[in-house]
């Protein structure tokens, strides 16, 4: 396929030698991060008319570039097609694209459905994958024309689809049916509730840590001065708290794409533009610190005793982060928190260590 009838390049932007659009490329380079826009919102009841993200990329642009040494592409603004699911396959095209060059895809805009689309391209490379999403509302209905309300039990419920585990995080109570929640945890996928995510990363860090896939609901994130997202809300994750879970996000072991979506591309807020961009940088910068670390792991055991059975805590030497398990094995083990170790030895295990 050749993605030049389906990508609109952007705009030349003039930066300086220490901003970090001084070392974007336009061309999917091997081991790279690839920034793609997206203008679809028909999943969310909007339009799919091609929108300008010159703003955005200008608030990104001037950001520094630090000392990162991973090479970051813009592509540019993909083309809506004539129906969402032209759209969906044109995406998945050029990220099964990315993924044949072990690029790291982050697709910027669209509705919260083209986490599908993330999600389909990837399980075509492999299987077994972790999904992480960040979203205030759980929906799992069941209609047959793909939109941000039925994507999720897509995915869960596909015969196609390999999936290994599913955390979702920052829900809400009152903008929930009851019943989508309860499910979720029937299954035995996690599900957490904003308050736990609020003021520190520390508790929910380890649902990401291992993640192949995280896509962001902006409706996640609270809106101020004008709407954030297309379906703006009172109550979310703060502009600091989002700018820090995007760090977390790029510090996971394991990332091999990131979706943020149902952003508001109608805004003319500079704020939102802005934040929008730190939150792509705090991505990358996370992404370049963890491909600073050594391959080589080394780690310090801890037992717990409770009930007279014994439970085993390892901790990384170097990163200082958690896991639960005795195995040799690292990956075998489950990314735990600090406080998970502590919670143990006052006699209390988390029931997600448990689970057969």
């Amino acid at each position: 396929m050749n993605f030049e009838d389906f990508i609109i390049p952007p705009r030349k932007i003039r930066t300086e030698n220490w901003q970090i659009g001084d070392k974007i490329k336009n061309e999917i380079k091997e081991d790279s991060i690839v920034l793609l826009f997206l203008s679809d919102y028909r999943g969310a009841n909007g339009d799919a008319d091609s929108q300008e993200f010159t703003q955005i990329r200008r608030e990104f642009y001037k950001l520094s570039q630090l000392d990162f040494d991973i090479p970051i592409v813009d592509l540019g603004d993909l083309v809506s097609g004539k129906t969402p699911q032209d759209s969906h396959y044109i995406l998945q095209e050029v990220l099964s694209a990315c993924h044949y060059k072990h690029a790291i895809p982050v697709v910027i805009g669209g509705s919260n459905d083209f986490a599908f689309s993330l999600f389909s391209a990837l399980s075509f490379h492999q299987k077994d994958i972790n999904y992480t999403q960040i979203s205030n509302v759980v929906s799992l209905k069941q209609d047959e024309e793909i939109h941000e309300s039925n994507f999720l039990s897509k995915i869960l419920g596909s015969k196609n689809f390999s999936i290994k585990n599913y955390h979702h995080l920052g829900y809400q109570k009152h903008l929930n049916e009851s019943d989508s929640v309860k499910l979720i945890k029937e299954v035995q996928f996690d599900i957490v509730r904003l308050a736990e995510m609020m003021n520190s990363t520390e508790k929910t860090e380890p649902y990401f840590r291992k993640a192949d896939l995280v896509t962001i609901n902006c409706d996640a994130v609270e809106s101020f001065n004008e709407a954030f997202s297309i379906n703006p809300q009172v109550n979310g994750l703060n502009k600091r708290e989002v700018c820090a879970y995007m760090k977390e996000i790029g510090l996971g072991e394991k990332l091999k794409s990131v979706g943020i979506f149902n952003y508001n591309i109608y805004s003319d807020s500079q704020l939102n533009h802005q934040l929008l961009a730190q939150m792509l940088w705090y991505l990358i910068e996370g992404i370049n610190i963890q491909r600073s670390h050594p391959k080589e792991k080394s780690f310090e055991t801890f037992f717990v005793l409770i009930k007279d059975e014994q439970y085993a805590f390892k901790r990384d030497v170097f990163s200082n982060l958690w896991y639960f398990g005795e195995d040799e094995n690292i990956d075998n083990c489950i990314p735990c928190s600090r406080s998970d170790f502590d919670e143990a030895k006052r006699g209390f295990l988390s029931p997600r260590f448990t689970r057969n």
